[in-house]
């Protein structure tokens, strides 16, 4: 199957200046589009909401620390493995279908959490949260079919920032409610906000989206799960089981060998889970390439502050900060991401998604350059640089994420939209595991030994394992734009402001 568009961008079956269904140009969904961006900032939250309880997890749930990792490594897999699988079903029967099942699941994984009174019920419940992962994509798919045009731009962008708002406002969020009122409430709030979520999905947005039809590959989401656990569950845990031990190199070995056997099942496959000839074509290609590359950068400068503002003040370029301080300190960057989603719809209009790539993979680069500068300078790094970095750091992923989804539009038809933005999360979430893995394994090769509170001498990261970080995704980020460029020019999305 190949994708067949306009010569302005716009895929072949789809009027280039208004959407399949909704044909009154004067007519925007704005209800639609604010309530799916809810429901992506919800689905955010599960990602971050887990911080602040990891160090009490083993004391609440009665449980080994080693165990209690699982509440955060079940989210990833199982979203991993959901989201393009997720992409296709919305495909196949229905975008308003597949995004009510996630948050049916979000919302029941938060219920079974607020309940948990044992680890094992506590991960089934974190990992029904992932079951809900790829909600973003199928809201940006579902707009294509519901919003005219001239506005998708931006509400793509919004929907895009959700990721960001939800993830910067996630921590404090989770410290405040943890800390003042109980982890329980924590889960129970989370699950009240999905609910709400499924409610306003179903008031404003219209069942008869475009629909593929088809027969669902169930042999090809078996064969996906196994390729993604062989790959992301070594790369979450090889610090813990360490990255020479048989287990490890097991999983990556089983990773290679099971992916070429997919890939030939799916090539031969006449309905495929996912399109894997279209997905080798240049323009996807090197968009999810350049994807990996910006979830790297994304997600390392995650890890990378926030330990720096909780570290204690001996140890090299600590703050100090509890947790709800350090976040307060990092949220203005999810706002900033807000707004630079929607600059980057400009961008597209006037220069290209590909250009809007490349510049959100430089801004980002820059927050990297003040970070680096920031530790190797003569002047001490402040919380202030903290803030511009993550500012930085925002306005990038806001030009960046909201200009992927506008490329894999421009490059695939209508009935594939899920399909390719959920393969196009699925490229983020293997350069996000892939960030946790490196700096987590860098952080933890370079350190130092400080006396503890209680006078017992405990290891923390040194300043170089933290340059090393940075510059590694500094690295990424040069890769990211370099790779944006080499991407075919098309226009296809225009924009006017929501």
């Amino acid at each position: 199957m190949t994708s067949r568009t306009h010569t302005d961008g716009s895929p072949t079956g789809e009027n280039p200046e208004t959407s399949p269904h909704l044909t009154d140009e004067n007519a925007h969904p704005r209800a639609a589009v604010a309530v799916l961006c809810l429901a992506g900032i919800v689905v955010a939250l599960m990602q971050t909401i887990i911080v602040p309880l990891i160090p009490q997890l083993p004391t609440l749930l009665n449980a080994d620390a080693s165990n209690t990792t699982w509440a955060i490594t079940i989210t990833l897999l199982v979203g991993a493995v959901a989201t393009p699988i997720g992409g296709r079903i919305g495909d196949m029967y229905g975008k308003r279908l597949a995004i009510l099942g996630s948050l049916a699941f979000v919302a029941l994984g938060s219920v079974a959490c607020a309940l948990a009174t044992s680890l094992p019920v506590f991960i089934v419940g974190r990992g029904l949260q992932g079951l809900g992962f790829g909600i973003i994509a199928l809201g940006i798919s579902v707009m294509r079919d519901i919003v005219p045009s001239r506005y998708l731009g931006s509400a793509v962008g919004t929907m895009s920032a959700s990721l960001g708002i939800g993830g910067a406002l996630g921590l404090p969020f989770a410290a405040a409610i943890a800390q003042h009122v109980s982890w329980h409430a924590l889960f129970w709030t989370c699950a009240v906000a999905a609910a709400l979520a499924a409610v306003g999905v179903v008031l404003t947005v219209p069942s008869h989206t475009v629909t593929a039809g088809g027969r669902f590959d169930l042999l090809g989401a078996i064969g996906l799960a196994g390729v993604l656990v062989c790959l992301l569950l070594p790369l979450s845990k090889g610090a813990t089981w360490g990255w020479g031990d048989p287990l490890t190199l097991g999983f990556f070995g089983g990773f290679v060998v099971l992916l070429g056997i997919w890939t030939l099942v799916e090539l031969r496959r006449a309905n495929p889970l996912i399109d894997l000839r279209i997905l080798a074509e240049r323009p996807l290609l090197l968009t999810n390439l350049a994807s990996i590359a910006t979830g790297f950068a994304f997600y390392a400068m995650q890890l990378i502050p926030i330990q720096l503002l909780m570290a204690p003040t001996d140890s090299p370029n600590g703050f100090g900060y509890d947790m709800v301080h350090a976040s307060l300190i990092l949220a203005p960057s999810g706002l900033v991401m807000f707004v630079f989603s929607n600059v980057s719809g400009r961008i597209n209009a006037a220069l290209g998604a590909r250009v809007s790539l490349a510049l959100g993979g430089v801004v980002i680069g820059l927050g990297y350059v003040v970070f680096i500068v920031g530790l190797t300078g003569p002047w001490e790094l402040t919380w202030i640089h903290m803030l511009v970095i993550a500012c930085c750091i925002g306005a990038g992923l806001g030009i960046a994420y909201s200009a992927m989804p506008a490329l894999i539009m421009q490059s695939v038809s209508v009935e594939q939209t899920g399909e390719s933005n959920g393969v196009n999360a699925l490229m983020r979430i293997i350069g996000t595991s892939t960030a946790s893995a490196v700096v987590g394994m860098l952080l933890t090769w370079s350190v130092v030994t400080i006396s503890g509170p209680d006078g017992v001498p405990i290891a923390v990261p040194a300043s170089d394992g933290y340059l090393w970080a940075a510059g590694i995704a500094l690295a990424t980020c040069v890769i990211a734009s370099v790779v944006a460029l080499a991407i075919p020019a098309r226009r296809g999305l225009t924009e006017t402001p929501v």
